[in-house]
C-alpha cells in the first residue's frame, strides 16, 4: 500500500505536515517591529466533551464523541473498562446496568451479580463477565432521568480502537487536531482481576500514532500507582483526578470512603487523602509522575448554603420548595490552583453541567457564567457534559481579557499574521 493511502501515516503525515508548516512560519516571517514590547500569550483554555456530548445524547457512545465535536471540543473524554477477553470499552464505569439497556436482554440474566469495586459492594453487570461480541448485542442508555431519552437504545458500546478511529477521521474532516484525554477506570479493580488497562491503553494509542510527548492525548486516573507505572512507559501527559464525597454547609470539600484518597492508597494503608495531595507538598509529589491535576471543581471555588436548618444543613433558601445548588452562594477561590501552577501542573477541573439545579446562585441561572468563572481564575481546561455552552464561555473570556480579541471577531480571515487567538475567536474551534 502507497505510504500516502494508509491510514495511520495519512494521520500522522497531516498533523507533521501542519506542525512543520507553522514552523517554516515562524523562521521565515519578520518580526514585528512592536515584538519587544508585545502582549503576553493569551491563554486559552481546553474544551473537553466529558463523556462526548453527554448531556444531549448517552453518553461514551460514537455519536456522543462526534456531536462534542461538532459543537467544538478540543478533546473528547472516553472513560475506559475491560471486557472479559481483554479488550479496552468506553463505559462511565465496570458496572454497566445504569448506561446500557442489559436489563431488557433477558440471555443475559444470569450474569446479574455482586462485585467489590473499590471498597463498595455493587450489584450489577459488570463488563468483565462479558465477551466483546457481547456488549457489541447491547445499546447504550441515557443515564440521567432529566435527559433527552428518546435516544436509549440506539447506539452500541464503542471500543477504544474505534474511538480512536473517529478522532483521526474527525480531525482530517475537521482540519484541526482533536484530542483524546483517556481515564483509565478503577485500575486495581481491573488489575485483580487479571485485566489490567495500562499497556493495552499505551499499545492501541502506539497503533494509531498517538504515543509520543506532543501527541494530543492525557491519561487521567484516581489512582496514583497506575500512573507512576505509566510515566515508565510513556512521555504523554499524565494527569491526577482528585475527588471528594460531598460539599459541607461551609463550602468546603467533605471526605467519605471510597471517595476519600485514590483506591491504591487505601489498598496499601497510606493515611494520606486527596486533600492532602491538594497542599503544596502534595501537588510537588504530584509533579513527580504527572502533568496536571483534574479536581472535582468545589476544590477550587467552594459554595456555601445561605441559610441553614436547624441541624445545620442547608436550607430552601430561595424558596422554590427543592435544596441544591441554587440555595449557595460561591466562597472566594482556595489557593489550590494557585499552588498548583506553583508546582508547574495544569488544572483541568471536572464537571460543568447547565442544569439550573446545579449552579451556584451567584451565576443567576446561566452555566456561562460558571465557566467564565473559572476561566477568569486561570483554569487550563475543563471537563462539560455541554461543549457548546463551553465554547461560548470561552469566546466572552477572551473577548472580556484580551482587547485584540474583538479585533479578530470582525478582522478577515485567513490573513498571514493571523494568531492562535484570532483562530480560535474565528472559527471558534
Amino acid at each position: 500500500m502507497p505510504l500516502n493511502r494508509h491510514p495511520v501515516l495519512k494521520f500522522v503525515l497531516v498533523v507533521l505536515a501542519a506542525l512543520a508548516a507553522a514552523a517554516i512560519l515562524m523562521v521565515l516571517s519578520p518580526v514585528p517591529a512592536h515584538a519587544q514590547h508585545a502582549t503576553p500569550k493569551p491563554h486559552i483554555p481546553i474544551l473537553i466533551g466529558h463523556r462526548g456530548a453527554s448531556g444531549y445524547m448517552p453518553e461514551h457512545t460514537l455519536q456522543s464523541y462526534a456531536l462534542a465535536i461538532e459543537l467544538g471540543a478540543d478533546y473528547v473524554e472516553p472513560d475506559l473498562v475491560s471486557t472479559r477477553d481483554g479488550v479496552l470499552i468506553a463505559r462511565h464505569e465496570p458496572n454497566m446496568i445504569n448506561t446500557t439497556d442489559v436489563k431488557a436482554h433477558p440471555e443475559f440474566a444470569s450474569r446479574k451479580r455482586f462485585r467489590v469495586v473499590d471498597g463498595v459492594n455493587e450489584e450489577g453487570f459488570f463488563a468483565a463477565d462479558f465477551t466483546l461480541a457481547e456488549i457489541k448485542t447491547l445499546r447504550a442508555i441515557q443515564p440521567f432521568a432529566n435527559r433527552e431519552q428518546a435516544f436509549n437504545g440506539l447506539f452500541q458500546i464503542p471500543t477504544f480502537d474505534e474511538i480512536l478511529q473517529l478522532v483521526r477521521r474527525k480531525t482530517e474532516d475537521e482540519g484541526r487536531v482533536i484530542g483524546v484525554y483517556p481515564e483509565t477506570k478503577h485500575p486495581s479493580f481491573h488489575r485483580a482481576l487479571g485485566l489490567p488497562l495500562e499497556d493495552k491503553l499505551l499499545d492501541i494509542l502506539t497503533r494509531h500514532g498517538f504515543n509520543h510527548r506532543n501527541a494530543p492525548v492525557f491519561i487521567q486516573s484516581f489512582e496514583v500507582s497506575n500512573l507512576k507505572y505509566l510515566r515508565t512507559r510513556t512521555q504523554l501527559k499524565l494527569v491526577q483526578l482528585i475527588d471528594g464525597d460531598d460539599v459541607a454547609a461551609d463550602g468546603s470539600v467533605t471526605l467519605a470512603a471510597p471517595f476519600d484518597k485514590p483506591f491504591d492508597f487505601a489498598l496499601a494503608n497510606d493515611p494520606r487523602t486527596f486533600k492532602d495531595m491538594l497542599t503544596p507538598a502534595g501537588l510537588k509529589e504530584i509533579a513527580s509522575y504527572a502533568d496536571g491535576i483534574g479536581p472535582w471543581k468545589p476544590y477550587l471555588i467552594g459554595a456555601r448554603c445561605i441559610t441553614l436548618t436547624a441541624v445545620g444543613k442547608c436550607a430552601d433558601a430561595n424558596g422554590d420548595g427543592q435544596v441544591n445548588e441554587q440555595d449557595r452562594v460561591l466562597n472566594p477561590p482556595t489557593p489550590v490552583l494557585a499552588d498548583a501552577h506553583a508546582a508547574g501542573l495544569l488544572v483541568h477541573p471536572f464537571t460543568q453541567r447547565n442544569e439550573q439545579f446545579r449552579l451556584a446562585s451567584d451565576y443567576g441561572g446561566n452555566p456561562v457564567n460558571e465557566f467564565v468563572k473559572f476561566y477568569e481564575l486561570g483554569v487550563d481546561g475543563f471537563f462539560s457534559d455541554f461543549t457548546e455552552t463551553a465554547r461560548v464561555a470561552r469566546y466572552v473570556f477572551l473577548l472580556k481579557t484580551y482587547p485584540q480579541a474583538r479585533d479578530c471577531l470582525i478582522s478577515a480571515k485567513g490573513r498571514q499574521d493571523d494568531s492562535a487567538l484570532c483562530r480560535v475567536i474565528q472559527g471558534g474551534k
